[in-house]
């Protein structure tokens, strides 16, 4: 198998800016030839507050990404999260005119579009539509249909919706810093790409990714993504918490709580103490490391207490035979695997990205941190593959663009594109 094409995943999130350039080796591997990372100014909970902060620290990123991989960067898969991300399922059929034929990947698009008509609140916008199993005459549980007969086809489907004004403004700063967008790729998909197995998402697992300000999830059964939202708490809010209650500056209770925090107060012990640095000349300050993971954990159980809650709300609670895998920033805290399994009853690991990667990557890179970025180059490289795919089979008439024939409803990006150019010829 030879190398693929270069891939680049930008993930805009709330603490950091990562960007990850990479491929796929001939051993089937990630190979990661060149990353960049910078703090990140203008983004609150996953959404873009600021536009010029948030272009500067995509531009660092990619310029550190540029210098260690000598690649020259111009395309990038973003990552799309952030508290407006909400989904739900849906149920769709259509009745076939010519039945003595076989079910085509016509049929299959003409049921996969007529989901983008549903009717949206003001603002809100349908960013993915993904089948999960497709009924042909009441025979459930078919995964692919082309090739078959029938009369009625039916699919249920999971609909991932987002503000149109949260994308436009992503979408805004990417190419304020010169870069094009290829795909806007949900992020908990993509950390699902980079920390979980087949074996987990056909079992049933639940993907937990804590970001600095917002946890996404995604609920896998059957090998199919059955469940997917986004909590507006994250890493930020604990560090917050830190601050208020140790009556201490932001930066110190960042480096307090990832130097000494821990999620369980009872692994701590009273005379465990820290001295912080006193402002201006004044003495330092004093801290036990019992009072420090009393306040941490207290954040952290809400926390999981949401997450909980949206388990048992997929109805999929007693189906997760893997249990829960914790990733993102705020999964490098101690003790909080053994917190987790503590309140919900589940086994639960930290997920590395590490599976998927060459070995000669870096032990920074397989962090839980770089989940989503290592994933959205996993995710851009499957779609590229696919994108090649009709072309390899010479069946290049029946490209992406069907828009003439009414086959192919443009894409949520699409969509943003045209707006955005638009926008500029205005």
């Amino acid at each position: 198998m030879e190398n693929s094409e270069i891939i680049v995943g930008l993930d805009i999130g709330t603490t950091k800016i990562a960007a990850i350039v990479g491929r796929r080796n001939e051993h089937n591997k990630i190979e990661v030839l060149g990353h960049g990372k910078t703090e990140s100014i203008g983004v609150k909970r996953g959404l873009v507050s600021n536009i010029e902060n948030t272009v500067n620290s995509i531009r660092i990123a990619i310029e550190q990404a540029e210098n260690k991989s000598g690649v020259d960067v111009k395309y990038v898969n973003v990552g799309i999260a952030g508290q407006h991300i909400k989904s739900l399922q849906h149920h769709g059929s259509i009745i076939r005119k010519d039945i003595d034929n076989e079910i085509s990947q016509d049929d299959i698009d003409t049921l996969h579009n007529n989901m983008f008509n549903l009717n949206m609140s003001p603002g809100e916008e349908i960013i993915d539509v993904i089948p999960q199993e497709y009924i042909i005459d009441a025979e459930q549980g078919i995964k692919q249909p082309v090739g078959m007969l029938g009369n009625t086809l039916e699919a249920n489907f999971h609909i991932i919706i987002g503000q149109t004004a949260a994308a436009k403004n992503i979408y805004k700063c990417v190419r304020k810093a010169n870069l094009e967008v290829v795909d806007l790729i949900l992020e908990p998909i993509a950390s699902a790409e980079s920390v979980l197995s087949e074996e987990e998402k056909e079992a049933g697992v639940v993907l937990v990714d804590i970001g600095g300000g917002t946890t996404d999830i995604a609920i896998f059964h059957e090998g199919i993504i059955r469940h997917t939202c986004v909590i507006p708490f994250g890493g930020d809010i604990i560090t917050e918490d830190v601050k208020e209650g140790c009556t201490i500056i932001k930066k110190h209770a960042e480096e307090l709580k990832i130097k000494f925090g821990s999620a369980l107060a009872s692994e701590n012990r009273e005379e465990e103490i820290v001295a912080i640095p006193g402002l201006r000349g004044r003495p330092p300050k004093e801290i036990t490391l019992k009072n420090l993971a009393s306040i941490i954990q207290a954040r952290m159980e809400e926390i999981i207490e949401h997450i909980y809650y949206e388990i048992k709300n997929s109805a999929y609670e007693k189906k997760l035979i893997a249990g829960i895998v914790l990733t993102g920033g705020g999964a490098q805290l101690k003790h909080v695997a053994q917190l987790c399994e503590f309140m919900t009853g589940m086994d639960t690991r930290i997920g590395y990205p590490n599976e998927h990667l060459a070995q000669e990557v870096t032990d920074d890179i397989a962090s839980p941190m770089y989940a989503t970025g290592v994933g959205l180059v996993i995710e851009g490289i499957s779609r590229y593959d696919r994108e090649k795919e009709p072309a390899r089979a010479g069946d290049k008439k029946k490209s992406k663009d069907k828009d003439k024939k009414g086959m192919k409803r443009p894409s949520f990006l699409k969509q943003i594109q045209d707006w955005f150019e638009r926008d500029e010829l205005e």
